[in-house]
């Protein structure tokens, strides 16, 4: 009997062990990588690599020009491509007998990506993800796109295949080109005698914006909307050092409709990455943190400006929803969620008419006065809801609403977890967290960034100033890049301002000065976007045009000027001056593409104020002197004793005073928030 039992747990054990790997037919090296888009390819039947060395050895050993497929995680159409060619083995046998095969994920390989995008550009004239290059096996490209169907991407394979064998020489011709052409996309014409920026560039450059905007529907007129958070940064701040009204409606259009619309999760909190129609109705469901970090830093500075209710509600609903999808227990944030789910994009989000019916019962006609749905629903047959704009709903009832749908959409299966940590994006989150505590004053929000501070600190920044860019279960990989040390730069800046705690000032200034050793162009004024010291791609490139992320330039620039001022450090602001310069005529004729630019000349337009509060009291008047919009201003504090210059001789016994000064020349100090607002106002 025991011999039996012995043979039947053998059988067992077998037979299971078959099953596993029966469920996965091939396995590629991706399956040591961490990244989560890499793991998704690595059951593949092509032959994956990571980007690495061995990858580009094997391929100048055999010979064979390379595939370099790049994405990420929560892309749909890369997972439509994954599905289509790459998990099929008559594809994948032309890749594998003919091709080296890179998988590249995007947010952790920005660099190896913005190398084969600008190849796209040069070659279609547009660009998008997946991206995939073919390139000669030095890595010089020979062509690039974006998804192809399968029979077009067989097309493509084959052509390139017949192409390197016969006509080798125009081959090397071509990539040569296109390397030329890649290596000169971002020469920056330097100008010795370029004039500083005035007030009056304003009145131009909100001109730019006012001539592409939609002021029904908000953003730029068109299809697809993005939320562009930098874009209506600058809107307001161009209200506010104007008194016009335009750019402030052209902003608080885009966030209402925004706020209303498809685009933002009405249950859940966290806005969608962009919509797919000029009403921000429907989205591309794919949330990103970068998308969210910057819209709470951007619904926070309309809510100190406006005091309109319904941004305080989307800040806090959204960083509710950082904290409860994307919060990684060692303190960081992950990356992103999956548009599809169960292999349907938006399938989590949608609900039917009579499922609605159902589960809200008697509240159901009501709930249809504050959301537009219909039995036809607005997506595939389903209603992504969309929040009517004049609806007044009783507060009590939509938070019923919102616990009985949040608890019914738990029971589903979730969009796919991007649970890898970026320093970059998280530096965005934590940014975005300072900025919802200076204007709501929630001291949750302060022990947030705190944490976020501290993960990045203790985990992603060594001792001697070197970033680190991604973490996941606890091993940290991949040299940082430029927005990595800028974005942290600004944060730790910001979280000084909110804290008074000297200790963010000083590591903010230890990461320039080592971001100067490192990255910088003597020769430009600008900032490379890869260490110095790293290998070199087949070209380095220089950051410069702001997108949905702001340029790591245009960032470090602002991080420069602000550290200027509160260290009284004249080489870091020279520094901004120059890099700005060397930027005005981009700026001027192409300020959506240079708004984070745009922020900066306001500042060296108008130079901001330097407050300085000095005393007992100091942390509590600096929480109320931050509820009020004022951009640009640079705060520094202190309750005892400082060594920073603009403090020096400041802190009185038993008092606490407000110093409000421009260009190191103060004006009397005051001892009310409301006075020092009204000389920052020049009132």
């Amino acid at each position: 009997m025991r011999l039996i039992a012995l043979l039947f747990i053998a059988f067992w054990f077998n037979s299971c062990n078959s099953k596993t790997k029966m469920k996965h037919s091939y396995t590629n090296q991706l399956i040591n990588e961490t990244s989560p888009y890499l793991l998704q390819h690595a059951h593949n039947p092509v032959n994956w690599m990571a980007w690495n060395d061995e990858a580009w050895q094997q391929a100048k050993q055999d010979d064979k020009l390379v595939i370099v497929s790049i994405g990420y995680s929560a892309c749909h159409w890369c997972h439509v491509m994954e599905h289509e060619s790459f998990e099929d083995t008559v594809v994948a046998q032309i890749m594998n007998d003919h091709f080296i095969s890179i998988k590249v994920d995007r947010e952790e390989r920005p660099d190896v990506d913005q190398i084969y995008m600008d190849a796209c550009q040069l070659i279609s004239g547009r660009g998008g993800w997946p991206l995939n290059a073919i390139t000669l096996p030095d890595g010089r490209p020979l062509y690039a796109g974006t998804y192809f169907p399968k029979e077009n991407w067989k097309q493509v394979l084959l052509y390139f295949v017949d192409y390197w064998k016969n006509k080798r020489e125009e081959a090397l011709e071509r990539a040569a080109q296109i390397t030329n052409g890649i290596r000169t996309m971002d020469t920056i014409e330097l100008k010795t005698e370029a004039t500083a920026f005035t007030a009056s560039d304003r009145e131009n450059i909100f001109q730019r914006f006012n001539a592409v905007w939609d002021y029904e529907k908000g953003g730029r007129s068109g299809a697809p909307k993005f939320p562009m958070p930098v874009n209506l940064q600058y809107l307001l701040q161009n209200h506010y050092y104007t008194n016009n009204e335009k750019p402030l409606q052209a902003a608080l259009v885009t966030l209402n409709n925004m706020m209303n619309g498809g685009v933002y999760d009405q249950l859940g909190g966290g806005f969608a990455r962009y919509s797919v129609d000029a009403d921000w109705i429907i989205p591309h469901f794919e949330k990103m943190l970068y998308d969210n970090a910057q819209l709470v830093s951007v619904y926070s500075s309309a809510y100190q400006l406006t005091k309109n209710e319904r941004y305080k509600e989307v800040v806090f609903e959204t960083l509710d929803f950082v904290e409860r999808e994307l919060s990684d227990p060692a303190g960081g944030f992950y990356s992103a969620l999956d548009a599809d789910s169960e292999g349907e994009e938006g399938k989590f989000y949608v609900w039917h008419y009579d499922e609605l019916k159902k589960i809200l019962g008697k509240e159901f006609d009501d709930f249809c006065k504050v959301y537009a749905v219909s039995y036809n629903g607005n997506f595939e047959g389903a209603n992504n809801l969309v929040r009517k704009p004049d609806a007044k709903p009783d507060n009590n009832n939509l938070t019923e609403w919102k616990t009985k749908l949040l608890k019914e959409r738990t029971k589903r299966i979730r969009p796919g977890l991007d649970n890898k940590v970026l320093t970059a994006w998280n530096a965005l989150m934590l940014k975005g967290y300072t900025d919802a505590y200076r204007a709501f004053g929630e001291e949750r929000f302060l022990a947030r960034a705190l944490r976020c501070a501290d993960f990045l600190t203790g985990t992603m920044i060594n001792s001697e100033g070197a970033i680190q860019r991604s973490y996941k279960n606890g091993k940290t990989t991949i040299s940082g890049f430029l927005d990595d040390y800028s974005f942290t730069i600004e944060a730790f800046i910001a979280l000084y301002q909110i804290t008074f705690n000297e200790t963010w000032l000083a590591k903010a200034q230890e990461l320039t000065d080592y971001t100067i050793q490192h990255f910088y162009n003597l020769n430009t004024g600008l900032f490379y976007y890869t260490n110095i010291n790293d290998a070199p791609l087949i070209a380095r490139k220089t950051e410069t045009s702001d997108n949905v992320i702001p340029s790591s330039n245009s960032s470090m620039a602002k991080a420069l000027y602000q550290l200027g001022l509160l260290t009284g450090n004249n080489t870091y602001t020279e520094k901004a001056k120059r890099a700005l310069l060397l930027l005005k005529e981009n700026t001027l004729q192409h300020p959506s593409f240079y708004a984070n630019w745009a922020l900066l000349a306001d500042w060296f337009a108008d130079a901001p104020a330097e407050v300085v509060i000095a005393g007992e009291n100091a942390l509590a008047l600096n929480k109320e002197f931050s509820t009020y919009y004022l951009p640009g201003s640079i705060v520094s504090g202190a309750v005892k004793s400082s060594k920073l210059p603009l403090l020096e001789g400041r802190i009185k016994e038993r008092e606490t005073l407000i110093y409000v000064c421009y260009n190191k020349t103060c004006q009397l100090p005051v001892k009310t928030v409301r006075e020092a607002v009204k000389q920052v106002r020049k009132q």
